[in-house]
């Protein structure tokens, strides 16, 4: 199985980028995030720690930037009914830290509202993941899940749709802890889309 590839980025799909390595391009599923800071086409190389999936019709590699998205990545694969684009939609709508706290505190809301998958599945994620992804609350400065999602809810109350705003709040640097602060920064970036 492929664990790492390193390589320069060739092309830069929807939700994929294809990396030469070796004279061998390979198409990888990423979340939006990581696409969004990858290099230019042609302008330089990246290293992504890989999942392979291997189906009857398929063999299927999904890219994460550090570790710790990896292991959240197949920790959620683990589970009955998420499926590899699912997980992967779920890590790329918010920052892995700001999910495991929400899976540790069971808010089953936050996890619907963010990722766009049902309460059932949001429940069986918090029920077979909450005491085993080892949040260690209290670090300073941290987005409470409450705060996000008030800030998807001002986006919404707004006229634009959640998908619109989880995609584009998860685009606000990590370092933006303040709800407004985070909310204005949305704003500008849907203003430049106009």
């Amino acid at each position: 199985m492929i664990g790492k590839i390193s390589g320069a980025v060739s092309f830069k799909g929807d939700r994929f980028v294809i990396i030469d390595t070796g004279g061998v391009g390979y198409k990888v599923f990423i979340t939006l995030e990581c696409l969004r800071t990858l290099p230019r086409e042609d302008e330089g190389s990246l290293s992504l720690w890989i999942h392979t999936v291997v189906r009857e019709d398929a063999l299927d590699l999904y890219g994460f930037a550090n570790r710790s998205e990896l292991d959240l990545f197949e920790r959620l694969i683990s589970i009955s009914g998420v499926g590899p684009k699912s997980a992967l939609s779920i890590i790329g709508m918010a920052p892995v830290e700001t999910l495991r706290k929400a899976i540790a505190s069971g808010d089953t809301t936050y996890l619907t509202k963010v990722s766009g998958i049902g309460r059932k599945t949001a429940e069986k994620i918090v029920l077979e993941l909450k005491e085993t992804l080892g949040y260690r609350p209290g670090a300073e400065g941290d987005l409470t899940t409450k705060q996000e999602l008030d800030a998807i809810e001002a986006l919404e109350a707004l006229g634009y749709s959640a998908r619109e705003a989880r995609d584009t709040l998860a685009q606000v640097h990590p370092e933006i802890k303040d709800t407004n602060a985070r909310l204005k920064e949305a704003l500008k970036m849907l203003g430049g889309r106009s």
